[in-house]
Parts: structure tokens; sequence; C-alpha cells
């Protein structure tokens, strides 16, 4: 199988454990909308729930889908949130999260949530976070070049995201920095560090959420629990 189609069955896996009336989270990217799509299959069939998502691109396309939504903050304690991962380191199931852009949105979901279940294929675990794949950093955009060096001070390599041309603009209005600084020897230390900067609003480092990982493989699907 190719990657989406590994994805696309890691997906379908991670949905059927959705039960009837559950309040769900529903990530960000282009797993989190396989899971979507896979949901709405199950909506049809009668399945009751709510949904909860992470960004205005995953709201329009469960819209679409005909997934019920709840009103926007008007939510109790999530019972699940299914989402992707860039990284998901393989002993802690530590993750680096925020390549799509809502970094903060799923932080906020999956922290109100009793379980988070991540969805990836294969190629994204890790034996630790970092290396090649950069750590997104959601930054307030008044006086992002002062935060800008402060990051940099941290020897982090911090690069302002781009869309032509232009400052990206998350859901939230802020900027994102990607900031490319090898293996991560210390998450916790690094992620401590980072909130300590005015001006940081939030890491893609989600440490201690995510308690399943359905991982596709070509050789099949692969549950792992923290």
């Amino acid at each position: 199988m190719d990657a989406t189609s590994m994805k696309r069955a890691a997906a379908a896996r991670a949905v059927a454990e959705v039960q009837d009336g559950a309040v769900l989270g529903l990530g960000t990217g282009t797993t989190a909308e396989l899971a979507v799509e896979a949901l709405s299959k199950r909506v049809a069939q009668g399945l009751r729930i709510v949904g909860v998502p992470t960004s205005e691109r995953t709201r329009a396309l469960a819209e679409r889908l005909g997934v019920p939504l709840a009103p926007a903050g008007d939510w109790p304690r999530l019972d699940l949130v299914i989402d992707g991962a860039d990284q998901v380191e393989r002993d802690s199931l530590d993750l680096i999260k925020g390549l799509g852009g809502a970094l903060l949105r799923e932080k906020i979901v999956a922290s109100a949530a009793r379980r988070m279940m991540v969805v990836v294929d294969g190629s994204k675990l890790v034996d630790r976070l970092g290396g090649r794949t950069p750590l997104p950093v959601e930054i307030v955009a008044f006086g992002w070049q002062g935060t800008m060096e402060r990051l940099d001070a941290l020897g982090l390599q911090p690069r302002l995201r781009l869309v032509a041309g232009q400052p990206f603009l998350s859901d939230g209005g802020n900027h994102i920095v990607d900031c490319h600084l090898g293996e991560i020897a210390d998450a916790r230390a690094l992620e401590a560090k980072l909130s300590g900067i005015v001006g940081v609003v939030e890491t893609g480092l989600f440490l201690g959420l995510a308690s399943t990982v359905v991982v596709g493989n070509s050789s099949g699907i692969e549950v792992m629990q923290r």
C-alpha cells in the first residue's frame, strides 16, 4: 500500500472505536481528514456523535460531509479526539504536531479529551523527536521579530512560515515559526524553556497526551498504547 492507503486504513481502524453518543474531537491535516471521511460514513449509518473541529478547514469538511458539530466553544469534556501527527516517538508516544498550522486548537482539544488517538503511517515513527522534522511554534503576530530573536538565541534556528511570500496566519491570527534544532534530547525541558518566552503562544510538542497510536504499515495495522 502507498502512504495514503495506509493512513486511510489506520483512520478507519480508529473511527471503528467511536461509540454512540460520543463527543469527539476532530483533528486537522490530511490524515485527520481521512478520519472525518470514515466517520461521516458511520454517521450516515446511524452513529450519533457530536464533533469538535480543531480548525476551520476541518469544520468545513465535517459540515460538507454531514458530521454533526458542537457550537463553537460550547462543548463539555470530550470523550475522544482523533488526530494525526508529524512525528511519534516510539517509546513515549510523545508527538510533534503543527505542520498543518493548527497546533494551538489541536492542543486545546486534546487536553480536554479523556483519550487522544493518533493516526499515522509508519514513516512518522521515530526513536527521538526532532531531526529532519522541524518543531512548529505558534507566536503572537505583534512583535514577532523580537520573539524570533529570543528563539534564535536558544539555538533553535527559527524560520517564519510564509505562504505566497506573506507570514502564515493560524486560525487564531498568530504566526507559526518552524524551529530546526536536530534531535530533541529532553522534550520536557525544551517545552518549559519555550513556554517561558514572551510572545510564544504554544508549541508543537504534544507530551503525554496520546493514549493510543494507530499505525498503518504495508503489513497491516499496528496499535500502540501508552
